[in-house]
């Protein structure tokens, strides 16, 4: 009995102590550089929204954050690497929809377990799609539906990342057209080909749409989600102009998150933060007017979200693979 007395004081103790430390740590975190490791090349939505918040979070906290850029394996590389960091919170990463629903889904013997490896923070971007068309196709998603039901098998639509091919296909299935899907590696070459003709529509996100409806390139038919879009005001859901309420939203978002293990206290502190930053209207809506949908959360409603859609996904996923042209 004494032994066990002195083991359970032991782990009382060190229990206690760890739980000091950790707000230790918090309480003076950070005293150093932190590191944004983001999956992507210089110049991408990713990599402007973690300089934007980088540069926000190094004024209020007096330290200097820096962005790493670590492109590669469908952001596999970039996960991983910080799945491995010390869970100090000096080593963040910027995922994005593919790499914390996607990639497991998608990718055999994964590097890292998104809800295992990472802890998930903050949402940072949510860029809806929107199905658009050239400026000289159909005015409407009800006469793109008609077209399509009227020439089976004959249209072409596009879309790039996995999600946005996931949603390009729920589109077709739910509106109960026969189309062909065009996959791309991005927004560059899907813009190309919508202009071109290659594609007759395409799933296209807010951000990289926005410069091309300004600019009467393309024709914004209708948005993949029931939110307001302040950046496209006249531009309504496919519920409401196409009449498919089954349709839930479809979108490619980029988040915050850092190493398990992070004590919880840190994890805090970077949450608020990120908090802080959204919390500036005028900043936010700056971020609107070129394209980027500036939105946060907590980390417990990014991990919330991050299963639901992984369980969404999957169910598309196994129903629809053989349409989905996998790279």
């Amino acid at each position: 009995m004494t032994a066990i007395r002195v083991l359970v004081v032991g782990l009382a103790i060190a229990f206690t102590s760890g739980a000091a430390l950790a707000q230790g740590d918090a309480a003076t975190y950070p005293n150093r550089t932190v590191r944004l490791i983001v999956p992507f090349p210089p110049g991408g939505p990713a990599d402007v929204i973690a300089r934007f918040v980088g540069q926000k979070m190094s004024e209020d906290w007096g330290q200097t954050v820096v962005v790493e850029n670590r492109p590669g394996g469908n952001t596999a590389i970039a996960a991983q690497q910080v799945a491995r960091a010390a869970p100090d919170g000096y080593t963040l990463l910027i995922p994005m929809d593919t790499t914390m629903v996607l990639n497991p889904l998608i990718i055999q013997n994964l590097p890292y377990e998104p809800l295992k490896d990472l802890v998930p923070i903050s949402m940072l971007t949510k860029n809806m799609s929107m199905v658009v068309t050239r400026i000289a196709g159909p005015k409407s998603i009800k006469e793109l539906i008609a077209q399509a039901k009227a020439r089976p098998g004959k249209m072409n639509m596009g879309a790039g990342t996995i999600t946005s091919r996931l949603g390009a296909v729920l589109f077709a299935k739910t509106a109960g057209i026969d189309v062909q899907l065009i996959p791309f590696k991005g927004s560059a070459e899907i813009g190309q080909a919508v202009l071109a003709g290659t594609v007759d529509f395409a799933l296209d996100s807010t951000g990289t749409a926005l410069p091309l409806v300004r600019g009467g390139q393309y024709r914004a038919l209708a948005k993949y989600t029931n939110q307001p879009l302040p950046m496209f005001p006249g531009v309504p859901s496919l519920s409401e102009a196409a009449g498919l309420p089954s349709i839930d939203e479809s979108s490619t978002w980029i988040a915050i998150a850092a190493p398990a293990g992070t004590p919880r206290p840190i994890v805090d502190k970077i949450e608020k933060a990120i908090a802080k930053i959204y919390a500036d209207r005028p900043t936010m809506e700056k971020l609107q007017k070129v394209g980027i949908n500036a939105v946060n959360s907590t980390s417990a409603e990014l991990t919330a979200f991050i299963k639901s859609e992984s369980v969404r996904w999957a169910k598309v996923l196994k129903e629809n693979a053989h349409l989905l042209k996998l790279d």
